[in-house]
C-alpha cells in the first residue's frame, strides 16, 4: 500500500484521534460485544469516509484508496481459494486423517506434556487451523490430563503451543498464506524462512515440556483411543494417502509456485479419493465447494474432519478485503504516513525496524485483539521501511507471524484467547506462562534482528545476500 499516494496530510492530533477512535471501535466491538471483526471494520471505513468528507476529499479519491487497498490482497484471495480446495481434497483423499492417525500413534502417558505438544503440532500442520486443533485434539488431551491428574494449565500451554506451531508452519493456514501474500513473498519461501526462528522455538519448547513432564504415571487414554478408532472407521487411513504430502514437499524443494504446488497436490488427492467407496463425481464437486462432511457419529472425530472447501474461506476472504480497504483509506487520507513521519527517523537500522515490526504486531493484538489485523496493518505499514534498510520482504513476513499469529492466544480479550479459554476450560492467564512456543517466537525474532542472524538483505542490484 506504500504505492497509494496520500491526498491529505492531517495534523498529528487528528491522526492520533482517528487511530484511537478506530482502535476503540474495533476492540470494544470484538471484546465487549463479541462481534465478528467484519462489522466494526466496516464501521471504521464509514468513519474514515466521514473524516474524508469533512476534509473535502472527493469520494472518488477515497474510493480509489479502498480499491487499491483491496486489490493488493487479490493474490492472497486466490491462494485462499486453493487452500479451501486443498483441505477438502486432502480430507477425501485421506491425507489429513492419515497424518492425524500417525500422530496418535505417538501418544503415551510418559512425558505427557511433551507428547501433547508434539501431537497438536502434527495435527496443527495437517489441519492448518490452531483453533480447530485446540477444539478437537486439544479438548481430548485436556480430558486425558484430567484423568491422569496432571496440571491443566501446563497441559493447555502445551496444546496452545503445538496448535500455533502447526498453524504457523502449515501451508494450509490462512494466517501463513496471508503473511506471505501481503508482502508478496512465495508461500513456501516464507515457511522456509520462518523455520530459522520457529524450529529453535519448537526444539526449546519440546525440551522444556520434556523436563516438566512426569516420567511415570498410570494411564487412561480412553478418549484418544476412541478418536483413533473413529478415524480408522472412516476408511480414509491408507499409506498411499500420504502421496499428496510427498508431492507437495517435492514441488516445494523444486521451487514451484505456491499456486501450482497446491493445485497439483489437490489433484493427486482427488485421484486418490476415487479409491474410496463413498466418492463419485457428483459428491466431489460438492466437497470441493462446501467441504468434507464427516458422519462417523463421534462428535470429536466429525468436528475434526468436517472442514475445507471454497465456501469455508469466504469468512477470511471477506475479512481480508475489508481490512485492506481500511488500510487503503488510512494511507489515502495520510494517517499512516503522518504516523511514520514521526518515527521513521528512528527506524534507520535493521534491528530497530524488526523490533518495531514485532512490537507493532503485538500492540495491535493487545489493543484490538484481532489476529488478521495485526498481520495486515503491520505488514502494509512496514513494507517501505524494509526496502529502505535493504531487507528482503521475507524478513517482514516472518516478523509478522512471530509478532502477530502466535501472540493472539496470549491476550485474554482477543478472538483466540476467548475461544481457547472457552473450549479448553483453562483461563488465558493460567496457560499463558506455559505457552512457551508463543513466548519464544517473538523473542527469537527480536534476538535474530539484533544480531543479524538469518537476516536476508537485498543489495543494490536486487540480488539476495545473507
Amino acid at each position: 500500500m506504500f504505492t497509494i499516494e496520500p491526498v491529505h496530510k492531517p495534523k498529528m492530533t487528528e491522526t492520533l484521534l482517528m487511530m484511537l477512535a478506530i482502535i476503540a471501535l474495533i476492540s470494544i466491538s470484538i471484546i465487549k460485544w463479541g462481534a465478528v471483526p467484519h462489522i466494526p471494520i466496516l464501521f471504521s471505513i464509514f468513519l474514515l469516509l466521514l473524516f474524508g468528507a469533512v476534509k473535502r476529499v472527493s469520494f472518488k479519491e477515497l474510493e480509489s484508496g479502498m480499491l487499491a487497498g483491496a486489490q493488493s490482497g487479490l493474490g492472497a484471495v486466490f491462494l485462499f481459494f486453493m487452500i479451501g480446495i486443498l483441505i477438502s481434497s486432502w480430507m477425501v483423499g485421506g491425507t489429513i486423517p492419515t497424518l492425524m492417525f500417525l500422530g496418535f500413534e505417538l501418544v503415551t502417558p510418559k512425558f505427557f506434556y511433551s507428547i501433547a505438544f508434539l501431537i497438536t503440532s502434527i495435527v496443527g500442520i495437517a489441519v492448518g487451523s490452531s483453533l480447530t486443533t485446540a477444539a478437537t485434539i486439544g479438548v481430548a488431551l485436556i480430558g486425558v490430563g484430567e484423568a491422569l491428574g496432571v496440571s491443566l494449565p501446563l497441559t493447555a500451554g502445551a496444546i496452545v503451543s503445538g496448535a500455533f506451531f502447526g498453524d504457523k508452519m502449515s501451508p494450509l493456514s490462512d494466517t501463513t498464506n496471508l503473511a506471505s501474500a501481503i508482502v508478496k513473498v512465495d508461500l513456501f519461501e516464507h515457511i522456509k524462512n520462518m523455520s530459522w526462528t520457529t524450529i529453535p522455538a519448537f526444539i526449546l519448547t519440546f525440551i522444556i515440556f520434556l523436563f516438566l513432564s512426569p516420567s511415570e504415571m498410570s494411564s487412561n487414554l480412553t478418549e484418544l483411543i476412541t478418536i483413533k478408532d473413529g478415524l480408522e472407521k472412516t476408511n480414509l487411513i491408507h499409506w498411499y494417502s500420504l502421496l499428496p504430502v510427498i508431492l507437495l514437499i517435492f514441488l516445494t524443494i523444486r521451487k514451484f509456485s505456491s499456486f501450482i504446488t497446491l493445485a497439483l497436490s489437490s489433484c493427486v488427492a482427488i485421484l486418490i479419493s476415487f479409491f474410496h467407496d463413498q466418492m463419485n463425481i457428483r459428491n466431489l464437486f460438492s466437497v470441493l465447494f462446501n467441504g468434507y462432511q464427516s458422519d462417523t457419529g463421534l462428535k470429536a472425530v466429525d468436528s475434526l474432519l468436517t472442514r475445507g472447501g471454497v465456501n469455508s474461506m469466504m469468512f477470511t476472504i471477506a475479512l481480508v478485503l475489508l481490512s485492506l480497504a481500511l488500510g487503503g483509506l488510512l494511507f489515502k487520507l495520510g494517517i499512516i504516513p503522518v504516523l511514520f513521519e514521526k518515527v521513521s527517523h528512528r527506524l534507520k537500522k535493521v534491528k530497530t525496524v524488526i523490533i518495531a515490526t514485532v512490537t507493532s504486531a503485538i500492540g495491535i493484538n493487545v489493543l484490538i485483539g484481532e489476529q488478521y489485523l495485526s498481520i495486515l496493518l503491520t505488514g502494509e505499514a512496514f513494507q517501505d521501511q524494509y526496502r529502505k534498510v535493504g531487507l528482503h520482504p521475507k524478513n517482514l513476513s516472518r516478523a509478522l507471524e512471530d509478532g502477530g499469529t502466535v501472540i493472539n492466544p496470549l491476550v485474554p480479550w482477543s478472538v483466540c484467547g476467548i475461544f481457547l479459554t472457552d473450549v479448553l476450560g483453562v483461563p488465558t492467564l493460567s496457560y499463558l506462562p506455559f505457552a512457551f512456543f508463543c513466548i519464544l517466537s517473538p523473542l527469537l525474532t527480536i534476538l535474530f534482528g539484533i544480531t543479524g542472524w538469518t537476516i536476508t538483505r537485498i543489495d543494490s542490484t536486487a540480488k539476495e545476500i545473507k
